[in-house]
């Protein structure tokens, strides 16, 4: 049975109907995934990139953690105006390809410099087109596919963000080390670029057929939905969507942890570090994956409190690796807890993903999907921002096994919200 996606405008006519969409095998969604894997490459490699290379001038954890903080920070403020730039001006055509340009063409003058105000402005306004694109993506993710394919298509989203990690968490911090940081910054910059061209065509793919789910509801073929829609708006959709987002809040923070500081302590086995941020990226695409799958298979959220459990377990290993290190090369005891912790860490986050995000599109409503997309990314990337700023400060006070012991008990703390939601 063909489902209409939309509302009526004031004539009475539909916005668009899933008969209209091409869905997951449409050549308009495959050029967003590769547009979106493409362009969050730089995203991956600067993650804990900038922070060690802030290290390396004197910035110390705190300012390391600095450069993430003020990544996320643009990336949040951004991502607060987004709902209204999608709907009122156009914004599903043209924020996703501007947004990888103002992330990746700033990328090459980080090379300029180590000292920290330069490289936290940069950061800072990578931010911006870090916010644009991560709220658009998701949204067009659901938009571009009939209702029956949400979850898969999320999925897929969430393989195109994650995959790449795999090669490009561990492969940025090995160039950067043994080839220079400079020919790192320059080919994430180039992804920018070549991420903006593939996301512009989505609007020609598929004759045409994707442009009214690229149309905004202030266009005159896609108004909001009239007043007598059961879609959630305001603080009635904040508050369905609180949970989601208290549980992505802490766990992405917890994330945060992961991606920006574990390289540091572990820099002397630069083996190890790959190896972690490749078993976290590999680990985190296939619980989002398959939380995908299950979504649409069973039409309900299944994985959100086993991903939850995951992610403590995961953080505690990882904290008993960090509190046994003593500093200097570590043994294969703490090789094998940092990297089962790293791994299943990785695997619950990315359950949590998808589960999150869907739970929160579904409440929302089609004619609310950028706003869900909007909190859904906010909760993530306020997460990752706090993180990286809270557990700098706590770790130049306490050490990196107590800190992240911190982290452990936060994670724990929103299992019973997790338990509640399922």
């Amino acid at each position: 049975m063909i489902r209409s996606r939309s509302s009526s405008a004031g004539n009475g006519a539909p916005e668009f109907t899933d008969a209209d969409l091409p869905g997951l095998k449409g050549r308009g969604f495959a050029l967003l995934i590769m547009a979106t894997a493409v362009g969050l490459c730089g995203f991956a490699a600067v993650l804990p990139l900038v922070p060690l290379w802030a290290s390396r001038g004197g910035a110390g954890e705190f300012g390391a953690g600095g450069t993430t903080a003020a990544f996320m920070l643009t990336t949040v403020l951004t991502q607060l105006g987004m709902p209204w730039l999608l709907d009122h001006a156009g914004g599903y055509r043209w924020t996703f390809p501007v947004g990888s340009l103002v992330m990746g063409l700033p990328m090459p003058l980080f090379a300029l410099t180590t000292d920290l105000g330069p490289l936290v402005a940069i950061s800072a306004v990578r931010g911006v087109g870090f916010g644009m694109v991560t709220v658009a993506g998701t949204a067009l993710a659901a938009r571009l596919v009939v209702k029956e394919q949400v979850g898969r298509a999320t999925g897929y989203y969430g393989l195109a963000v994650g995959l790449p990690q795999i090669v490009i968490l561990p492969g940025g911090v090995a160039l950067a080390l043994n080839i220079g940081f400079d020919t790192a910054f320059w080919l994430t910059g180039i992804c920018g670029v070549v991420a903006a061209v593939l996301a512009s065509g989505v609007w020609f793919a598929d004759g045409g057929r994707n442009r009214a789910a690229l149309r905004g509801a202030g266009s005159e073929k896609g108004k909001e939905r009239t007043e007598a829609s059961r879609d959630l708006r305001g603080l009635p959709l904040l508050a369905a969507l609180a949970a989601p987002l208290v549980i992505m809040l802490v766990v992405s923070s917890a994330a945060s942890a992961v991606v920006t500081f574990l390289a540091i302590p572990l820099e002397q086995a630069a083996w190890l570090v790959s190896a972690l941020l490749a078993a976290y990226a590999l680990a985190l695409v296939t619980g989002r994956w398959t939380a995908g799958v299950m979504y649409d298979r069973y039409r309900r959220t299944v994985l959100l409190l086993p991903g939850t459990a995951a992610a403590v377990v995961g953080m505690g290993l990882l904290t008993a690796g960090l509190w046994a290190n003593g500093g200097g090369s570590p043994g294969a005891g703490v090789a094998s807890l940092v990297l089962g912790g790293t791994a299943l860490f990785g695997l619950g986050f990315g359950a949590v993903q998808n589960e999150t995000v869907t739970v929160m599109l579904g409440r929302a409503g089609p004619t609310g999907y950028g706003r869900a997309s909007a909190v859904w990314n906010i909760g993530y990337d306020a997460g990752t921002g706090a993180g990286a700023i809270g557990l700098g400060l706590v770790i130049q006070l306490m050490g990196y096994g107590p800190a992240f012991a911190v982290v452990a008990v936060a994670l724990a703390a929103v299992v019973p919200l997790a338990l509640r939601r399922g």
